[in-house]
This record gives structure tokens, sequence and C-alpha cells, in this order.
């Protein structure tokens, strides 16, 4: 299975996107832009994972999303890999909790090689974007970079992220496999927990730990 985790980007933030590219696509034909399937905010890129890990690697997402707070996100600018001049790929970028976002992108990471799962690309720098076209030969987009540059988007706030299979073909489709909520407890409740804990050794009804609070990764 080809898999990676990512943060879904709103229906209204798409939106707001979609009219920003539609009058850019026509002239631009050489480039092969991403529809509105393929919008996300990749966290990590898992490449082919054997079927076998799956169960592993949910549970422990599972107990890594508790030690996360929802994110404050837009999109913004433009920009190109491998450069501008030479481009392979379009992107917008990503602004706001930036260091929350790579923290959290560390965290699934880390989460995945601790579930038998090598990262594809490992070696990479975390580089939040998200992809708008791609093209086969390099193309020279810095035109096309600067009419971008004034982007700024809508905020949004990113409380869940997924683990998603993708399924190459001529129509790449996505299928998402599991979500989990970003829900990290403030430190005032989880010293209040533990204070209950030592007080407690042995707690009646309502005086454990909260329901569905899934353990640590």
């Amino acid at each position: 299975m080809r898999l990676f985790i990512a943060l879904a980007l709103p229906s209204d933030s798409a939106d707001e996107l979609d009219r920003l590219l539609t009058p850019l696509r026509p002239a631009w034909p050489g480039l092969r832009w991403t529809g509105r399937d393929a919008w996300h905010l990749t966290l990590a890129f898992l490449g082919e994972v054997d079927e076998g890990h799956l169960g592993n690697l949910t549970g422990r997402l599972g107990g890594a999303s508790a030690h996360h707070s929802p994110l404050s996100l837009w999109l913004a600018g433009a920009g190109a890999f491998p450069a501008r001049g030479r481009a392979r790929v379009l992107w917008t970028g990503v602004k706001g909790d930036r260091r929350g976002l790579a923290r959290l992108a560390r965290s699934v990471a880390g989460v995945a090689r601790k579930a038998g799962v090598p990262l594809a690309e490992e070696e990479r720098r975390y580089r939040p974007h998200l992809t708008l076209a791609r093209c086969r030969a390099p193309v020279d987009v810095r035109p096309l970079v600067e009419e971008l540059a004034g982007f700024h988007g809508t905020p949004w706030v990113a409380n869940e992220f997924h683990l998603i299979r993708s399924r190459l073909g001529a129509q790449p489709r996505y299928e998402t496999l599991g979500t989990w909520r970003l829900r990290e407890r403030s430190r005032k409740r989880r010293a209040r927990e533990a204070g209950k804990a030592d007080d407690s050794p042995s707690p009646g009804p309502g005086e454990g730990p909260p329901k569905g609070l899934a353990r640590s990764a």
C-alpha cells in the first residue's frame, strides 16, 4: 500500500484556491495541475507499506495525536522544486503555526519508524507546502510564482490528521484509512490528573483518566 500522513484542506480554503488558479491554468497548459482531491498538507510520506504494519501504525498514530494541539494555518505565496527556473513542482506555502506543524510532522514520522515503516523521504528536511502542479520536463515558472506571490489565504484551524492511501494511475485516487484529532491536554489538566492518581490509589467512578484517551506512542 502506498501511504502518507497529512492534514486535509478545508472546503472553504479549497474553494478560495480554486478561484485563484482557474484563470491561470489555461495560460500554462504544460503543467499538470492537481485537483481538489489531491490538496493535502503532507506530514510524512511513507511510500509502499506492508499491510502487516498497518495495525501497529494506526495504534501508534492514535497515541501521538494526544500530544499535539490544533494548529492555526493558512496558505500563502508560491514556490517551486527544485528551482523556479527549472521547476518540476509548483507549490503554495503554509504559514501560521509552522513550529507546531513541524513538531507534528516529526512526531508522526517517528511513530511510523517505531511501527517498522521506513520513511520514503527520511533524509529530506520537512518543508510544508501544498502541490499545485507538476511537470515532466523542467519549466521556467518564475512569472507564475511572481503572480502568486501576493496570495494570502484565509486562516483555518487544523484539528485532525489522516492516514491516506493513494492509488496511482491516470487519475490518482485517495482513500482515508484513519483520522485522529489533535487534543493535547493542558499542563494544568495533566497535573490535576496526576494529583488524582497520587491521592486515589483505587479511584471510584469518574475519578480515573478520561475515557477514550489514547496511550502514548
